[in-house]
Order: C-alpha cells, then sequence, then structure tokens
C-alpha cells in the first residue's frame, strides 16, 4: 500500500495533497487545523538531540528530544522543560525506527496493551519522526510520579540489565496498589514483547504511575521490535526468565512465569493467549499497511510467524 497516501498520525487514506487527516489532527487537538513540518531535518534533531541531553531528563539509547504543541503556530517546538511531547527522529545506525516503533505501539493497542497517543510527523527532509505524548503531564502545573523499575531496585542506566523478569515481579508485589491486576498486564506485555522481537525492555522500560493514590504500571512505552532493527542480536529478553535470555519456551512463559511466578490461574495465561491468537490477523494486516518498507515488514512478519509457532506449540 502507498503509505505516502495515507496519515500517519491515524493511519487513515489521505488525498495526494495532504499529509495528515482531519482524523489524526484531532487526536493532538480539536484546535489543530493542520500540522507543518518540523523546521529541522534528522540529522538537525539527532544534533539537538545531543545538545540538550544534559538539560533533560528522557535521555536512553534512541535519539529524543522534549517538544510541546504549539497550536497557534500549526507546530511542535523543540523545548529544554515543560514539554508534553517526545521526538524521536530516525537513527543513524538503525534502519526505521519511527516507523518501527510506531507500527509496535499499534499492535499493543490492538490487545488492549495501554499506550499513551503516539504517532508520527514529517520534518522538513521528508523523513518521519516519532513522537508520543507525555503521560505523566496532567497540566502545566500537575506533574504524575512516575518511577522506573531500575529506580524501584537501586539500579542504575548503567544497571539497567542486571536484573530478571522475577525481581520486576517482586517490585509489582511490593509497590502496586492492585498487584494481582498489575501482574496480569505484565503477563500480556512480555507475552507481547516475545512475539513481536523486542529484546530490549529493561528496567528503565517498566515504571509505576501513581495516580489518585493509586500505584499501577504506567502506559507501556519504547516498544519496538528490536530483533529486526538490530538484525544481530541473539537474545530474546532483556532480562532473563527462568535464567534464560534466549530459546524461550511456552513453558517458561506460560507455566513458570505465569502460574509458578505471577501467581496466575492457568484461566488467566489462556485468555490471555486467545486474545492473542484472535488478532493476529489484524497484527499482520497493520504490518503490511505500515510505513514501514517492504523487506522490514516482512521481516517483521516473518519473525511473528516464528515467535507464534513458540507460543502457540502443543
Amino acid at each position: 500500500m502507498n503509505t505516502s497516501h495515507r496519515c500517519p498520525i491515524s493511519y487513515e487514506s489521505i488525498q495526494s495533497t495532504q499529509k495528515y487527516s482531519a482524523t489524526g489532527l484531532a487526536l493532538l487537538s480539536s484546535r489543530l487545523s493542520e500540522l507543518h513540518d518540523l523546521p529541522f531535518t534528522s540529522n538537525d534533531l539527532r544534533q539537538e538531540s545531543v545538545q540538550r541531553a544534559s538539560k533533560m531528563s528522557i535521555q536512553g539509547v534512541q535519539y529524543k528530544v522534549s517538544a510541546r504543541l504549539n497550536i497557534a503556530a500549526n507546530q511542535f517546538e523543540i523545548v529544554d522543560t515543560g514539554g508534553d511531547y517526545i521526538l524521536k527522529p530516525p537513527s543513524d545506525l538503525y534502519p526505521e525506527l519511527p516507523e518501527n516503533e510506531d507500527l509496535t505501539m499499534r499492535l499493543a493497542s490492538i490487545i488492549g496493551i495501554n499506550i499513551p497517543l503516539h504517532g508520527m510527523v514529517y520534518g522538513k527532509d521528508g523523513n518521519l519522526t516519532y513522537f508520543i505524548k507525555r503521560f505523566d503531564r496532567i497540566s502545566k502545573k500537575v506533574k504524575l510520579n512516575v518511577e522506573d523499575f531500575a529506580q524501584l531496585s537501586q539500579h542504575t542506566r548503567d544497571t539497567k540489565y542486571q536484573s530478571s523478569m522475577e525481581k520486576v515481579v517482586a517490585i509489582i508485589n511490593k509497590n502496586c496498589t492492585f498487584p494481582q491486576i498489575e501482574k496480569q498486564k505484565l503477563l500480556l506485555i512480555t507475552l507481547f514483547n516475545f512475539l513481536i522481537g523486542n529484546e530490549d525492555m529493561h528496567l528503565k522500560n517498566f515504571s509505576l504511575i501513581t495516580k489518585n493514590d493509586i500505584v499501577t504500571l504506567s502506559p507501556a512505552y519504547d516498544l519496538l521490535n528490536t530483533a529486526i532493527a538490530v538484525n544481530q542480536t541473539k537474545e530474546e529478553i532483556a532480562l532473563p526468565l527462568n535464567g534464560k535470555k534466549n530459546n524461550l519456551t511456552k513453558k517458561d512463559l506460560l507455566i513458570y512465569f505465569s502460574q509458578e511466578k505471577l501467581e496466575l490461574l492457568p484461566s488467566i495465561a489462556e485468555k490471555a493467549l486467545n486474545l492473542i491468537k484472535a488478532n493476529l490477523p489484524a497484527w499482520e494486516t497493520l504490518i503490511r499497511n505500515s510505513f514501514l518498507s517492504e523487506p522490514m515488514q516482512k521481516k517483521y512478519l516473518s519473525l511473528l510467524q516464528k515467535r507464534t509457532k513458540v507460543l502457540f506449540s502443543q
């Protein structure tokens, strides 16, 4: 499908003279009549990310900058503080990361994983930059408390891989208001990450959010098919599960992790599997209709089919 005639926010078909659909613009703001290109090339944004890194609290492996939506100017603006959005330009090392992350987040949403508003916006060089709305901002004056699992377990950015999925469970048991509910969410996102090849779900990619004195898992973020992006990884999961980072089996995920460590009833895992299985055709359609190039779409589908055989084997 010709993605040049589709909205990168809503995925709707648009006229050749348009860049975004009315629905896509309305998702950002009901007062937005159009959206101008970012006044930066991909390289400009990468340079901005490097220069502003010391001033911002959203550093990581991917290039990213903080931004706000200036509705009067119909444009995203880069800011050092107080941003409502995070922008992630294309990488100079890994192919098609904005398209990959945007698609992967949409796949998660299909099975009910809670995700923030996100999409893609064109830069002045015609390349797409991924955007995601910050879920810890209620207003300019109100910010929700969010702590990632590295903070909660006294780890740092440098030691974010030095843990395990069992310890992730322990953090939920210790800190969440209703841990059994959150552990069901954890099972679903763990199965999802395995299926779509997200092999970089480290401690900083899990977090807890406090709202109305209730502590829950934050909306999902940084969901990416790293297996096709990196193309040389030998691991299937960032944090070991049952002492393993690869060659995970259905027993590892559904017996050991779900029943023994999460202490969930077998019916919970069965419900998660049925939900995923029912939506596999929708996933495959979305991958084929995504903004990924055709070769990357084929890699994504191939990996999904391979992992599906593991999870749904007898």
